[in-house]
């Protein structure tokens, strides 16, 4: 059998586009940001770009946290205490909890695990 011949944009085996698909320019703003205008995918952008600020910003403070940490942590040590200090951990995931909810408290655990560093 031959090979489907083309007429317009439709073969025997593909349908032809139909007007309610988006053009490849309409699309741009949905397949980059979820968007379905080309307003809203500025916004969402520029939001985005404002996160992932915020995301750098965070993570240096978790890694300057980290830091301070281990400095508690030597010092405890080299005077013959504990590492950890559980009623502190105690403090500070009842703070997160206190101030974000349940998620806090898994937030707080997380951020405890990082700055314990090796045990």
């Amino acid at each position: 059998m031959s090979a489907p011949t083309i007429t317009g944009t439709a073969t025997a085996t593909r349908p032809a586009a139909t007007a309610a698909r988006p053009t490849a320019a309409a699309a741009r703003p949905a397949a980059e940001t979820g968007a379905r205008t080309d307003e809203a995918a500025g916004v969402i952008t520029g939001a985005r770009q404002r996160i992932d600020d915020l995301d750098g910003r965070i993570i240096g403070l978790i890694q300057e946290r980290m830091a301070v940490s281990a400095v508690i942590q030597h010092e405890r040590i080299t005077s013959g205490g504990r590492r950890v200090n559980l009623s502190r951990e105690m403090e500070i995931i009842g703070h997160y909890s206190d101030q974000l909810g349940k998620p806090g408290t898994a937030l707080a655990m997380t951020l405890l695990e990082l700055c314990r560093g090796r045990i």
